[in-house]
């Protein structure tokens, strides 16, 4: 019985720990400004009010900001450029998840499959590439991008987050398709198969799960990066969310309930691809643990 207690217990840490920041946030964007900073806490004596929201992605002042004075100061332009900086960060970071399931999968391939001169080297000199920090290459990935000019453009974004996820990729779906019985794919070559449509239609179908798994984790790299969306971007068509994020939250003017509701939209895609993709992953990388 106190075992059961203890689990449970430290179950219930866990998820507060992990799941609190994102309640509380849901919960500020949604609480009057009046509330939001009492003391002690009263979030549930009025109610909530969708205002922030409203304000966000429609430009409607609150009916407690509308009136002149030093509370009209604290409603920031910058909040109406979430939406946008939303839009912006899910096509590059869907274009990066694209890049890396159809390169990384084809490279990882080649890799675990395939017999090369150099193999090695270069397998391990993709792999320890990504070691090297970041900061250190924004220079030289900046001259690269001035000099095909294409500063201030999505492709340029998107082609330096591949660049930047692709390793991990390549090195997580190469272990993959090693751990593949070899006979499966041998099987296939007798029946007269070639070796892109068994990659095609035998590989690829038993490492979805893996693929899916690695295609989530660079969206969210690419979702959630900053430094690169910054000197690489800048006009407001290639201002990525956390660059718009990152401007509202140094805003003096900036109230909290508004900020809150701005961190919660930026939760939102991640959460939406997470829970979409979440119980595929599971029980396929399931499914092939018991088949291997």
């Amino acid at each position: 019985m106190a075992k059961k207690i203890a689990i449970y217990f430290f179950a219930v840490v866990l998820f507060l720990f992990s799941a609190g920041p994102v309640i509380l946030t849901m919960i500020g964007g949604v609480v009057p400004e009046k509330v939001l900073l009492s003391v002690p806490p009263r979030w549930f004596s009025m109610k909530p009010t969708l205002s922030y929201y409203k304000y966000i992605f429609y430009g409607k002042i609150p009916e407690k900001f509308e009136e002149r004075g030093a509370m009209r100061g604290m409603i920031s332009q910058e909040a109406r450029l979430i939406p946008r900086g939303m839009l912006t960060s899910t096509i590059i970071a869907l274009s990066v998840m694209g890049v890396n399931i159809l390169f990384g999968s084809m490279a990882a391939y080649a890799f675990a499959r395939i017999k090369f001169r150099g193999r090695s080297p270069t397998f391990m000199g993709i792999i320890m590439c990504r070691l090297i920090p970041a900061s250190a290459l924004v220079v030289p990935f900046y001259l690269i991008v001035q000099a095909f000019g294409l500063i201030e453009t999505k492709g340029a974004i998107i082609m330096v987050h591949s660049l930047l996820t692709l390793p991990f990729t390549v090195l997580i779906l190469t272990m993959f398709f090693r751990r593949i019985p070899v006979e499966i794919e041998e099987s296939a070559v007798v029946d007269g198969a070639k070796p892109f449509q068994v990659f095609l239609r035998i590989t690829l179908p038993l490492s979805a799960a893996s693929m899916v798994a690695t295609g989530l984790f660079a969206f969210m790299l690419s979702y959630s990066e900053f430094m690169y969306s910054l000197v690489l971007g800048g006009s407001l068509g290639t201002r990525t969310l956390p660059v718009v994020m990152t401007s509202l939250t140094y805003n003096p003017d900036m109230i909290w309930g508004m900020l809150m509701a701005g961190v919660f939209l930026t939760l939102i895609p991640s959460l939406i691809l997470a829970i979409v993709v979440w119980k595929f992953v599971v029980e396929n990388i399931i499914l092939g643990a018991s088949k291997y």
